[in-house]
């Protein structure tokens, strides 16, 4: 079954651009040109993804990623921003909104299939856990078994804090994805939680350090967070 993607987007050459090289790679379209008709066609349709643009016509398309990701009918639906807005403070803001990526303009429209389908296996690969599927994760030497809060990287157990193990199963259920410190705070924590940039940065030292010689699984994204390294 082909993969449905919504175009929010104002530019009439670049939606055609982007159209034709997403029904080449099997993909169906819809395109609209304002917040308002993302907004609307978003929980009409229920697209597999939705590429948002920043700068739109009446509402902007931060306040669309943000109304889309606070209804419960298309909260999971990805979402990929493209952006002339390329500035770190852009960026972050994007992510911190749920943007599952951010593409920045002029892009390749081939880098951006390839994202589109990075996007889509992750929340493949999510999509199981968050329906009350299998608690255990398999990723390259690590293993993480939700059910008994036990951790495994090639056979040796991890002794872990149970911000430690959360830190990690999040983000491994979710690798290649880049996270904020506020949203792996509010992931692990709750929304509730003092938010510093510290207090994930001492965790995820400590991570690394338990990971020992896997300590690579865990990228650092300069001046935006840290995201699990994507691996077969």
């Amino acid at each position: 079954m082909a993969r449905t993607v919504l175009i929010v987007e104002d530019e009439a050459d670049l939606v055609e651009v982007i159209r034709y090289n997403l029904e080449r790679e099997g993909m169906s379209v819809q395109a609209v040109g304002s917040g308002e008709e993302g907004i609307a066609q978003a929980h009409a349709l229920r697209p597999d993804l939705i590429l948002l643009d920043i700068m739109l016509p009446g509402r902007n398309g931060l306040e669309v990623c943000r109304e889309v990701r606070a209804a419960p009918n298309t909260r999971q639906i990805p979402i990929i921003i493209l952006s002339a807005r390329g500035e770190e403070a852009d960026i972050v803001a994007g992510l911190e909104l749920g943007a599952d990526d951010y593409v920045t303009k002029p892009f390749s429209p081939r880098v951006l299939i390839a994202r589109i389908r990075a996007v889509l296996r992750r929340q493949a690969a999510t999509a199981p856990l968050e329906a009350g599927g299998d608690p255990v994760v398999k990723v390259g030497d690590l293993t993480l078994d939700r059910a008994r809060y036990e951790a495994h990287v090639h056979n040796r157990p991890l002794v872990l804090t149970k911000t430690e193990f959360e830190l990690l199963d999040f983000m491994a259920r979710r690798r290649g994805r880049v996270f904020t410190r506020s949203q792996l705070l509010d992931a692990v924590q709750g929304e509730e939680a003092v938010v510093t940039d510290r207090t994930v940065d001492v965790h995820i030292a400590a991570l690394r350090k338990k990971l020992g010689d896997h300590t690579t699984m865990i990228d650092t994204v300069r001046g935006i967070g840290y995201r699990f390294a994507e691996m077969e």
